[in-house]
């Protein structure tokens, strides 16, 4: 294989061996490789002209792209944005339990996608009245939480109740409340879930101790 002068060749495996935050970018890119090559079976065509896309690196450092074979056009597979809610009523929190997969029939907290243009914050809210019928008001950022190899960023508020009853509503099986020692963290759906109430309740309950859970 011909190389230039700007080329570099390594090991992998010695490289994270050595370094742990090259290891820590190898790991990251080697995954979105790997993402790359599964969704590129989704995404097979040019939005702009109907070329077949193509894997190619267009930038020394960063992952491979989508780009059209035809007219260059880069599809930026951009991550998702969720926001969701952290509502707290009498000291107890309030949980959805998913009518919908993925993690049918497991507890989160209120949540949603962005809707394009939307301020982050008021789909937080729009989101918990869609699915427990509850108005609220946006008081804090919990936090953000992202994870290799999915897609979704999550930003998690904490919010306070003005007006509405608490009740399954879209996209729910049930909704109830759940003090911090009766959360039910085996039963929880997704690890954004899990880390965001950690971090709400090590903030507002640290009575509570959820480490391990």
């Amino acid at each position: 294989m011909k190389c230039g002068s700007s080329c570099a060749y390594y090991n992998p495996q010695a490289v994270k061996k050595v370094n742990p935050v090259v290891a820590e970018q190898l790991n990251y890119f080697e995954t979105v490789h790997i993402r790359l090559m599964d969704i590129q079976n989704t995404y097979r065509f040019c939005p702009r002209c109907g070329g077949q896309f193509l894997s190619r690196q267009v930038k020394a450092g960063e992952p491979e792209r989508l780009v059209c074979s035809y007219c260059d056009f880069i599809f930026y597979l951009d991550p998702k944005i969720a926001a969701c809610a952290i509502v707290e009523i009498k000291g107890k929190i309030v949980l959805l339990q998913r009518g919908i997969s993925p993690g049918f029939g497991k507890w989160v907290i209120p949540g949603g996608f962005v809707d394009l243009g939307e301020p982050v914050p008021i789909a937080a809210a729009r989101e918990t009245w869609e699915e427990v019928r509850l108005k609220v008001e946006i008081v804090d950022l919990v936090g953000v939480y992202s994870y290799p190899q999915t897609p979704v960023v999550v930003i998690v508020y904490a919010a306070v109740v003005r007006d509405g009853r608490l009740q399954a509503a879209d996209e729910s099986l049930a909704a109830g409340m759940f003090a911090p020692g009766e959360i039910p963290w085996e039963k929880l759906a997704f690890s954004s879930t899990r880390d965001a109430l950690r971090d709400y309740l090590k903030k507002h309950h640290p009575e509570f101790d959820s480490a391990g859970r």
